[in-house]
Formats: structure tokens, C-alpha cells, sequence
């Protein structure tokens, strides 16, 4: 079948993409559009018509496939399979090892990353970063009105690439198109119905041409009398007319694409390949690595596969491509997924290597498909653990409970019982939202083993839970225990580590924290413990009156070095923290909300303290039914887990009855907001609500202030309580010094609310 019939794409659109790639605020483009609208015809013409322009630019091309949506660096594997990259390491290490493989010549290069939406998660984290970086220009395709990667939906979101709709055809060009593949004009009533059918899809007119879908009836093209012709449809048609052999090679890359071309030549035979390519239903590239014409072609394929014909194919790959297996840890991920649905023998310790392996770099589609293989061949404890961490991290707590829940720690031995605790207790606090049931079950645990190191381990993770259940006094007995215990090992470390430095700052212990967050970021503790820390160091920098520093901060943990969600909602929830306190409302409530969703999904307390700050800047931008709505969402989400935040949550009580303009409940709800951060040991943060409290013109505050300030010494408390005496004695004088004060710290808002004030006094 031609290729390159229907409809070059217009000059008009491909001088759009030369004119973004020349242009100096942006690194590259997304194109954006539908299947079968000729998205990568644009990008290859539009990559030609660039290295012609620039002749020392290298062109690379990275394919996103469905089969290696799960496999680690699976797009990129080509370009990186020599390089000296540490598998083994951390997914920011290998990141950042990828990304100066790539780039570390220095030379120009434009990268055409195309079907992104099937990247796998370090694909598209090293898309993000090369792109973040500017180190080569990028032309990403992308189907429409498709779920993506965080990191691909982040490239126009945070601006880096400039997003361009691929349109499909008009009625005239349909029509046009039309008329020179059949070489006879048309009447007006089949343009119309062929355009009806179509909508201008070039990939749907040239099946309906070839395959049939156009019948001469009467001296006129008309589309045949066939309610099903659909595009699937019509490509199901193609492919149920192909020659056996042709098809054969389509089935196997359906189930594993794509193959080397002397892979798939071993499997099916050389003849069958090169029909297969004269056939047009196949394409191989540079490095002869062989995919289909088009990916609906395999999709199609794909889906109609009986289970027991893809377990066969799965089986003759893995015969084929094991015993040529590289070490990389992307390559033996592949080959365990294809093992493990196939009637290929494989060792339960290998399976469960290869699921924590899956884990480690956030693949937690493919952690759990081989933990539950695993876990089919044994139901063994060594199973149970990685597939318990892979549902609960995507959110499925009640189903990593079922699985914990199945073994009898009665037949534990001591560092089993360990192991299986830890995942149980977590899953319990945070993602059934049990933390009383949760806390009872580690007490438990601790009172039956005797290792030191794992009784440290187990110590840790009670002062997480001590945290979030708002005593962060308890939090810093326990975890300085854990921290000066010879036994503790890294992860108690980070867990303990990081408790501590956000306790520290919340409680006003600012000397502490750097200290600490650099214990915690040093250890290797799970990953997301390091916006705990982070927020802590955030919240010393914002006490101390250092807001640019803060802001640049939280927006580093935003970077997609640490791979996908939830982490970079809660790096947006720790900038949006910031902007609130320096009052750009507008950046908070946009971060927040796009923060909210994907946290909602998690369990962790980052999502009631998302829709808490969200509510507090809705409030001040005086978004009076917004505020009140999310406010409404963030209290019934707050609960034990999330009592740290009480104080935050009682100020967006504040801002949002300041926003209907009731002065008296606001002043009420911020002075409730002192009383549970003082109730809790929370000073720093009693401060914090009241110089909010202060803004809303309680003239009380200053009794609070004067005793605070002393017991936290800090930027911010002096302001406050300048602010505080200012505002009580009346002096308009003090409060116009005071807006002056704040506003050259950066707290914009507070500094516009003490010149208000000001002016009325």
C-alpha cells in the first residue's frame, strides 16, 4: 500500500514548525492531532526541511510503542544501548547519565520523538528534560484526546514546547485527494458523504480507496452500503486480506514491537519479512529495527489475538531473544514481561527481581504484572511484598491490604515479619486512612522483634505517623532516638531524617533543619520523603523572609528528575506554599488545582494540604464560591493523617469567610488557627497564622506576637509582630513602615494589607 499518497502536508503548517524550531523562546514543537491525520509525515518533512536549513544539525528518532510502555528507557533504547549507564542506580542517576549520553558532545541535534503518548515514564522524563534543558531542539507527535505521561502533558504545560494542532483535511482538499487517487472527478453528493464519513482523516481516505470502501455505481463513486465503515473497520478489512505470511509478521510485532529485523526474520522466515515490507504493512529504520506502518495496524492485530496465539509468540521471542540478552536493565525487563505470559520456564526469584527492579524506576504497571506472576507460580512472601508496594502506589490500597493480609506472620521469621509489617502499617495510615488502626499494628510489630535495626526501622516510620498525626514534639523525640542509634540504616535514617526537619521547622527549631534534610536527602530513603524535608527547609526560608530563595526551592521539586506523580503535584503544592506568601495568587491557584486531582488519588496528606492551600488563595483573590467549594473538599478530606495541617486548614476556614466579607468569622477562624498550631507545639506555624490574623485586622493578635516572637526568633516574627502593635495602637504612621518592611521581604500581599490599613487608620 503507498504511504504518501493523501495530502503532503501544507506548507503553511510546516513553515509554523520551522519558524517554532528557529525561534528563540522555544526549543521545539508537540504536534497534536488525531490517528491517521499524518502527524509524523509533518515531522519527517519538517525534520528534512530543518537539516537542510542546518546541515551540521544530527537527527534522531525515538518511536513510542504500546509494548514498551512498561519497559525502562524502552523508547531509547536504540540510542543508549551502549552507553555507560548505572541500571543499577537511582532513576534521577539515570536520568542524568542518560541525558549526558545524549547530549554530551555538545553538538546540534533535533530529536523527533514521535507516538510520545506511548513513552514509558524515563522515556518521557528524559523528553522532559532535554527539552528543559534546551540542549536540542524536539518534535514530539502526540495523539489527541489520549491519557499521557506527566512528563509529556508538562512539555506545553510548563512551556517548553509550543503545542500545534494537526488538523485533518477540508472538504476541498478531501476532494481533491480523492479525485487524483481515482483518477475521475467526483459529484458534489459522494464529496459529501465520503467528507461525512472521514471528516478528512487522510489515514480513513486511503483505506476507504484501496480496501474497497468506493464503489462505481452508475457512472459515479459512491461510498459502499456499509454502516461499518468505521476506520477500524476498514483496517480490520486490510488485514484480513493479507497474505498469511504478512500477517504472521504483524502478529509477532503486535505482542512485541519493535523487532530487529534479523529477530524477526529468525521467527517468521526471510521471505515473509521482506513481503511484509514490499506490502507496505512494515517499515524498518536505520537500525533495522522493523515497526509497523502505521500502530493502529498492530493495535488492531493486538486486539484480536486469541490468548492462546500471543502466548505462543511470546514463548518462540523469548526462545529467540534470550540467549542475546544485554545487561541492561531495560532489556531484561522486556524479556520478563514477554516471559512471564508466556509457556517459557522462569525462576519466582528471577520474576520478583525483575518487579523490584519495575519499581525502582516507578514502572508500577509492569511491577505489578510480574509480582503477580509471580506471586501465581508461589504465593510466597517474596512476591507478596513487591505487588502490595505497586498497587498501593497506584492508589489501590484495599487491594494491597488483601494481599498483606494473606499471610500468617506466625510463620514469619523476624526479618519477614519486617519486611511484611512496614508496607501494611504505611498502606493502613495513609492510603485506607486508618492511621489509629495503622499506629496499634507497628506498636504490635515492635513489641515482637528484637532485631535492633529493625526496631529502629520500625521507630522511623512511627514518627512519620507521629508527624502527621500532628505531634510533631513526639516526632522529634522519637526520630532523634532513631538518628542517634548505631543500628539505624538508611531507610530509617531517611524516614526519621526527614520527620524531623519538617517537626524542626514547624516547631521553630530553624537551626536543625538544614542539617537534617541533608541526612535525609544523603540516606536512601523512598523517594517521596524528600518533599518532606524539602518543605521543611521551604518553611525555615520563609520564616526567615528569604521568599525568592524559597520560591526557587519548591520550583526545583517540580523537575521531572524524580520521574512521574505524585511527586510533581506535591513539588507544585510546596511552590504554590511559597506564592501564597508572596502573594501571587494567581501562580497558587493554578498550581494548586493542577495539583489536587492527581493527589486526591494518593492518600497521602499532601492531598488534604493541596486543596487547603488552594482554598486560602481562592479566599484572598476573593474567589468568594470557589473558596467556599474547595474548603468544603478540603475538610471532609482532613483527618488524623493530615493533622499537622490543621492550622493551615483553619486559615482557609479564615480567607474563605474574609472573601463574603465576614470580617468576625475570619478573625475567628485565624485565631482558631494559633490555638491548634499552639496546642500541637507548633510555634512557627502559630506565628504564620498570625500575621494572617493580623492581615485580617485582629487587633488581639498582638498578645500572641509579643510571646511568640520571643519563643521563635525569626524574620517573620519580628514582622508580625510590628504588624501586630501597629495595627492595635491605631498608628497609621507604623503600619505604612511596616507595609514597607514586608513588601522588601516579598510578602506582597501582607505588605498591601498592612498599607490598607494604613490609610484607614
Amino acid at each position: 500500500m503507498p504511504t504518501g499518497w493523501v495530502a503532503a502536508p501544507q506548507d503553511t503548517l510546516l513553515d509554523q514548525v520551522a519558524a517554532t524550531l528557529d525561534g528563540p523562546q522555544s526549543f521545539g514543537v508537540a504536534l497534536v492531532g488525531a490517528d491517521g491525520v499524518g502527524k509524523t509525515l509533518v515531522a519527517r518533512r519538517a525534520a528534512e526541511k530543518f537539516a537542510v536549513a542546518a546541515p551540521s544539525t544530527v537527527v534522531r528518532w525515538v518511536v513510542g510503542t504500546a509494548t514498551e510502555r512498561v519497559i525502562p528507557f524502552g523508547a531509547f533504547r536504540a540510542l543508549l544501548h551502549n552507553a555507560e549507564i548505572a541500571d543499577a542506580g537511582r532513576p534521577a542517576e539515570l536520568l542524568r547519565a542518560a541525558h549526558d549520553c545524549l547530549t554530551g558532545d555538545g553538538g546540534e541535534q533535533l530529536f523527533v520523538v514521535d507516538d510520545a503518548h506511548h513513552l514509558d515514564h524515563l522515556s518521557a522524563a528524559l523528553v522532559y528534560q532535554l527539552a528543559l534543558s534546551g540542549s536540542v531542539r524536539l518534535i514530539v507527535t502526540v495523539r489527541a484526546d489520549t491519557e499521557l505521561p506527566d512528563a509529556v502533558a508538562a512539555l506545553w504545560a510548563d512551556e517548553l514546547l509550543t503545542r500545534i494542532e494537526v488538523e485533518p483535511l477540508d472538504k476541498p482538499t478531501t476532494a481533491a485527494v480523492l479525485e487524483s487517487a481515482l483518477g475521475a472527478p467526483l459529484d458534489a453528493a459522494a464529496i459529501d458523504e465520503v467528507f461525512g464519513r472521514s471528516r478528512g482523516n487522510p489515514l480513513y481516505l486511503r483505506h476507504l480507496v484501496t480496501d474497497g470502501g468506493l464503489v462505481r455505481a452508475e457512472d459515479a463513486w459512491r461510498c459502499r452500503d456499509d454502516d461499518r465503515l468505521t476506520l477500524p473497520a476498514l483496517i480490520d478489512g486490510y488485514l484480513s486480506g493479507l497474505p498469511s505470511p504478512v500477517r504472521t509478521v504483524l502478529d509477532y510485532l503486535a505482542v512485541a514491537e519493535p523487532l530487529r529485523r534479523s529477530d524477526l526474520t529468525a521467527v517468521t522466515g526471510e521471505d515473509a519479512v521482506d513481503e511484509t515490507e514490499a506490502a507496505g504493512a512494515v517499515a524498518a529504520d536505520d537500525d533495522a529495527m522493523v515497526y509497523p506502518a502505521h500502530p493502529l495496524y498492530t493495535g488492531r492485530v493486538r486486539a484480536a489475538l486469541a490468548p492462546e496465539a500471543a502466548r505462543a509468540l511470546r514463548t518462540s521471542l523469548v526462545e529467540q531473544l534470550a540467549p542475546r540478552s544485554s545487561g541492561q536493565i531495560g532489556d531484561q525487563l522486556r524479556l520478563s514481561a514477554l516471559a512471564v505470559e508466556s509457556d517459557t520456564p522462569s525462576a519466582v526469584a528471577d520474576i520478583v527481581a525483575a518487579a523490584e527492579h519495575a519499581l525502582r524506576f516507578g514502572e508500577l504497571a509492569l511491577a505489578e504484572q510480574l509480582a503477580q506472576a509471580a506471586l501465581d507460580r508461589s504465593g510466597a512472601l517474596a512476591a507478596r511484598l513487591p505487588l502490595a508496594y505497586a498497587l498501593a502506589w497506584q492508589g489501590r490500597g484495599r487491594e494491597a491490604d488483601a494481599v498483606l493480609a494473606a499471610v500468617d506472620p506466625e510463620q514469619l521469621s523476624q526479618s519477614e515479619l519486617i519486611a511484611w509489617a512496614l508496607p501494611r502499617a504505611a498502606n493502613q495510615f495513609w492510603m485506607l486512612s486508618e492511621p489509629e488502626r495503622a499506629t496499634a499494628f507497628l506498636q504490635t510489630t515492635r513489641n515482637q522483634i528484637l532485631a535492633p535495626t529493625a526496631q529502629a526501622t520500625v521507630d522511623a516510620l512511627t514518627a512519620t505517623f507521629a508527624m502527621n498525626a500532628g505531634t510533631p514534639l513526639r516526632t522529634l523525640r522519637i526520630a532523634g532516638e532513631v538518628l542517634a542509634s548505631p543500628h539505624a540504616d538508611e531507610v530509617a535514617v531517611g524516614w526519621a531524617a526527614s520527620a524531623a526537619a519538617l517537626s524542626s521547622a514547624r516547631t521553630g527549631r530553624f537551626d536543625d533543619v538544614e542539617a537534617l534534610a541533608r541526612r535525609a536527602t544523603a540516606a536512601d530513603h523512598p523517594g517521596l520523603l524528600r518533599f518532606t524535608c524539602g518543605f521543611g527547609r521551604i518553611t525555615a526560608l520563609v520564616m526567615a523572609g528569604r521568599l525568592t530563595e524559597a520560591r526557587a526551592l519548591a520550583q526545583r521539586y517540580t523537575d521531572f528528575a524524580e520521574l512521574q506523580q505524585p511527586g510533581r503535584a506535591i513539588g507544585e503544592t510546596l511552590v504554590g506554599y511559597v506564592a501564597i506568601a508572596e502573594g501571587d495568587f494567581d501562580a497558587a491557584v493554578t498550581l494548586l488545582t493542577r495539583a489536587a486531582e492527581p493527589l486526591a488519588r494518593t492518600g497521602y496528606s499532601w492531598g488534604p494540604l493541596a486543596l487547603t492551600l488552594l482554598a486560602q488563595a481562592l479566599g484572598q483573590k476573593g474567589e468568594q464560591l470557589e473558596a467556599a467549594k474547595v474548603f468544603s473538599r478540603a475538610e471532609s478530606r482532613h483527618g488524623l493523617k493530615s493533622t499537622l495541617f490543621a492550622p493551615e486548614l483553619a486559615l482557609a476556614k479564615a480567607w474563605s469567610r474574609a472573601a463574603r466579607g465576614d470580617a468576625t468569622g475570619a478573625i475567628e477562624a485565624a485565631r482558631e488557627a494559633v490555638q491548634t498550631a499552639e496546642r500541637g507545639g507548633q510555634s512557627a506555624i502559630a506565628l504564620r497564622a498570625l500575621q494572617d490574623a493580623t492581615r485580617l485586622g485582629d487587633v488581639r493578635a498582638v498578645y500572641r506576637a509579643e510571646r511568640l516572637s520571643v519563643e521563635v526568633n525569626c524574620v517573620l516574627g519580628r514582622l508580625t509582630l510590628a504588624h501586630a502593635r501597629a495595627l492595635a495602637d491605631g498608628d497609621a504612621t507604623a503600619l505604612a513602615d511596616v507595609a514597607a518592611d514586608l513588601a522588601d521581604r516579598g510578602l506582597h500581599a501582607a505588605a498591601a494589607d498592612a498599607s490598607a490599613q494604613a490609610q484607614r487608620a
